[in-house]
């Protein structure tokens, strides 16, 4: 762990205010500071920065933390590079990695390129394999200059030879259980995770290689195998090629199903082409991916699989600020498979020519349906104008509609009056879950954690608990009061236990108070995300000495009672939460 010392100075030293400045427009609001969240698409601001706490929080998408969570999110990177990374921004010089955890860590990077340098070697050596692994490649379309590129080798069919080589290295058992790349047998004998496979190192964005993909080279089973999770490499957070796409002039980038299809296609010149790691594609890896695009083209197999993950990508990029399109490949099962029959420069002319994701979604519903029978011709308008009404602006719809026209012989007066009564359906649906999101948001939707119901007496408890863990973080000062009279064991919430616990342990060691320096202290980063909710929530509550001991006698006297507040249905509890928030001014602070 980085030492305490280090990160009390580096937060002395980072004013969150000029961080977040320079990755996001703010504007001042009283003692607050406001703008778009860089996190989720919006278009009202929602994301606020405290300097009292030295905290940011979004009330639309619930990021929050401190500078160093900050810095970690928006350049998607560990917290120890994100300290690194604050830290030269400060002038500090780096931290020194004194814990078990960061030393075994950089053993796993520097271990991953001497495996990727022995894969590399294996592929070129002058044995009989290595001769049947080039030709795969080159079955595959690759030059010299891609295979160098990108790394690729040859995994031989010897369970042994990269543990040796590795060993040799001065790499320790413990070191080499926790790469990734070597598992046991039930008989504990230790043996290289990839085999007669080709392979294929995966980067992260500066340049480490994280993990390996390997494949047979011919259709025995099981096909593919990947590395697990480790240390170093999380699938749900990282995009194939990420690391390449990032540096291009082009902002349109185009999202392919495999590593085949995306070295293919960087060979063709397409250098943002990009895969997600992992099964399917995550709302991790399509932040990361907006952070950089503008555009992004959804390139996938073009069987049934390959569509029903389209769908899935257009929900995921739906909230995203970047614009969509969907490739369609004719004549070809993927981009791969087309470039390799009809070149690249036909590949580009695809791209040029790519549908929106409205087209896609119409022409798979249209599929569903026979028009030539009435009764199926009316449903699919009907199933049209509801997507319509749910995905489309004014003009988009004015269009869709007269093509509906068309394709239905229904008069465009027709369907342009029912997609109004749709759109304002649609708007009646959307404030009813906007309104149940906020019913069940902040400290009212807590209280239901630890009782299937609940009542006034627990919410009062649980509020109290809030707004003393918030009054605490802004003035550290009075812990050792609260401590003499409020244990963790009182608190009603186990999170928020956990992070009162952490104060006092954090005080105790003489460790400065603060988010930051909160993070060696607690098991989970949602804790600190909670009490980064609490700090914005709660922002403009007062703490005096009168008001800490308000706070601790309505929890003396409120908690013996709260368990009775179970006693109340739960339509009794919805009506009186509903009641409360009803009464406030809304979560966002207001301007002064």
């Amino acid at each position: 762990m980085i030492p305490h010392e280090y990160i009390e100075e580096l937060t002395r030293r980072t004013d969150i205010v000029d961080l977040v400045g320079s990755y996001v427009q703010l504007k001042r609001k009283g003692r607050l500071y406001g703008g778009l969240c860089p996190f989720h698409s919006e278009k009202t601001p929602s994301f606020y920065v405290y300097p009292d706490t030295q905290s940011f929080y979004c009330f639309g998408c619930g990021a929050g933390g401190d500078a160093i969570t900050f810095a970690k999110k928006i350049n998607s990177i560990s917290y120890g590079e994100a300290v690194k990374l604050l830290a030269g921004r400060a002038g500090m010089p780096e931290p020194q990695e004194d814990d078990k955890t960061g030393r075994m860590r950089s053993r796993i990077l520097s271990m991953n390129k001497e495996a990727a340098r022995f894969f590399h070697a294996c592929l070129n050596s002058t044995v009989e394999e290595a001769r049947q692994a080039r030709a795969y490649w080159r079955r595959r379309g690759l030059d010299d200059k891609t295979i160098v590129r990108f790394g690729l080798g040859y995994a031989p069919n010897d369970g042994q030879a990269l543990y040796q080589f590795l060993r040799d290295k001065g790499y320790n058992q413990q070191e080499l259980d926790a790469s990734g790349l070597f598992k046991r047998s039930q008989s504990g004998r230790i043996y290289c995770l990839f085999w007669k496979r080709v392979m294929t190192p995966i980067f992260d964005l500066r340049g480490n290689i994280i993990a390996f993909g390997g494949r047979v080279l011919d259709d025995s089973k099981p096909k593919y195998v990947n590395s697990p999770e480790t240390l170093v490499y999380h699938k749900s957070e990282t995009v194939f090629a990420l690391q390449i796409a990032k540096k291009s002039a082009s902002r349109r980038f185009v999202l392919c199903e495999g590593y085949m299809d995306v070295i293919s296609m960087q060979q063709a010149g397409i250098d943002t082409a990009v895969c997600a790691c992992g099964t399917a594609l995550t709302p991790e890896q399509v932040r990361l991916i907006s952070e950089y695009a503008e555009e992004v083209i959804l390139s996938y197999d073009s069987d049934e699989a390959g569509q029903k993950a389209t769908l899935r990508s257009l929900e995921l990029f739906r909230n995203s600020p970047v614009r969509v399109g969907v490739l369609q490949i004719p004549g070809a099962k993927d981009p791969d498979e087309y470039i390799k029959k009809y070149g690249a420069e036909r590949f580009q002319a695809l791209l040029d020519g790519v549908g929106n994701a409205l087209d896609f979604r119409l022409k798979r519903l249209r599929d569903q349906y026979d028009l030539k029978q009435d009764a199926q011709r009316l449903e699919y308008v009907r199933e049209a104008v509801d997507m319509l009404a749910e995905r489309s602006n004014p003009t988009e719809q004015e269009v869709y509609a007269g093509r509906l026209a068309e394709e239905t012989n229904i008069s465009k007066t027709a369907i342009m009056t029912q997609l109004a009564s749709a759109v304002k359906k649609a708007g009646n649906k959307r404030r009813r879950d906007q309104n149940r999101a906020r019913l069940h948001s902040g400290e009212m939707n807590q209280i239901s954690v630890p009782y299937s119901a609940g009542g006034s007496q627990a919410l009062g408890v649980a509020s109290a608990e809030q707004r003393l863990l918030a009054a605490l973080l802004r003035e550290p000062s009075y812990i050792p009061q609260v401590r003499a009279q409020l244990s963790p064991d009182k608190f009603l919430l186990p999170q928020q236990k956990e992070l009162y616990q952490a104060m006092l342990d954090c005080q105790q060691q003489g460790v400065e108070v603060s988010l930051s320096t909160l993070h060696g202290f607690v098991q989970s980063e949602e804790a600190l995300n909670e009490l980064s909710r609490l700090a914005a929530q709660y922002s403009d509550v007062n703490c005096t000495p009168e008001d800490i001991g308000f706070y601790l006698d309505r929890i003396a006297r409120g908690t013996p009672m709260a368990n009775k507040a179970a006693q109340m249905s739960n339509e009794d509890l919805e009506r009186y939460l509903q009641s409360m928030r009803e009464k406030k001014q809304g979560s966002a602070p207001a301007e002064d």
